[in-house]
């Protein structure tokens, strides 16, 4: 990279990418000090230059054609903001071929082409960072590929999707019905109009092999996951598991076992006296075993 400055070309120009922007812009200084360099978008691909984003943006920053950002040599880092599996993958891929590092966040691409995308950047011997992409803002995927690398890691269990964990500790307070709180968690935004990957447990099972191909230094496939959501649980669910001393919470769980790695995605039954447990709302945690650290959790909002 340039030690007089970093170049920054962004794929998409959506919510998150103006939340990126802002923050890039806001701490300039900060990050400058940090990194050793200023911080530069060069170029942001967007569909429609004029539309109104509410932010300030300088002049022939945006552009309709994807090759001046995947291509320019001047760019060294490509922020991938547009999500799905389609041009994303398509744009992502043609950057780190060209040799520039990557920045994404997109759950979807990373655990069903993730092999493609790792194979590209050590092609091209380029760097793909991904911490967004499992449990929001908590520092899970550096831990795990460098805090942790001298642990043999035996499990990894977590809480990671917001919106579920939101509905299920409402069910456990107030004794609601899954229906009444899906719509409680439409309309406060925490479930999307079409909230089918959350409930049916798919967007968690995506995060689960983000993590475990990390944990267990394996190539996992999406379709090794056993999946099951928690458009079944009740009420009345709740409040037994309550008298027996337990909650439900809908847990992503990767361990080992004698016939390789186990993986699963599904609502269980978890001691009240659990870490995990005591994860409400919209928090997310990861619960690690070690075979030299033993038992940490990672622990903050999705």
């Amino acid at each position: 990279m340039s030690k007089q400055k970093i170049s920054v070309g962004m794929l998409g120009m959506g919510t998150v990418g103006r939340g990126i922007y802002r923050i890039l812009k806001q701490n300039r200084a900060e990050i400058k000090q940090k990194v050793g360099a200023p911080v530069e978008i060069n170029k942001i691909l967007v569909r429609d230059p004029a539309k109104d984003r509410g932010i300030e943006l300088q002049d022939g920053v945006l552009t309709t054609i994807a090759e001046e950002v995947t291509d320019d040599p001047e760019i060294d880092i490509i922020v991938e903001v547009m999500g799905g599996t389609g041009q994303a993958l398509e744009y992502s891929l043609r950057a780190l071929k060209k040799g520039k590092s990557l920045v994404t966040a997109n759950k979807d691409m990373l655990a069903e082409y993730g092999k493609d995308i790792f194979d590209a950047a050590g092609a091209g011997k380029v760097d793909v960072f991904f911490e967004g992409s499992v449990a929001g803002g908590i520092p899970i995927i550096k831990p795990l590929k460098d805090s942790l690398a001298a642990n043999r890691i035996r499990q990894v269990i977590g809480i990671i999707n917001g919106t579920t964990n939101y509905m299920l500790t409402r069910m456990s307070r107030e004794k609601i019905d899954f229906d009444d709180v899906l719509a409680e968690a439409k309309s406060l935004g925490y479930a999307e109009a079409d909230p089918t990957s959350d409930i049916e447990g798919l967007d968690t099972a995506r995060k689960l092999a983000i993590l475990a191909s990390i944990a267990f230094n394996s190539r996992i496939d999406l379709n090794q996951v056993y999946v099951e959501g928690i458009t079944r649980i009740t009420a009345e669910d709740i409040i037994y598991a309550s008298e027996l001393n337990y909650v439900i919470k809908l847990l992503a769980i990767a361990k080992e076992s004698k016939d390789g790695i186990e993986l699963r995605v599904h609502p269980a039954l978890l001691p009240k006296n659990h870490p995990l447990a005591a994860v409400h709302d919209v928090f997310n945690a990861v619960f690690i075993t070690g075979d030299a650290v033993g038992e940490v959790m990672f622990f903050g909002r999705g």
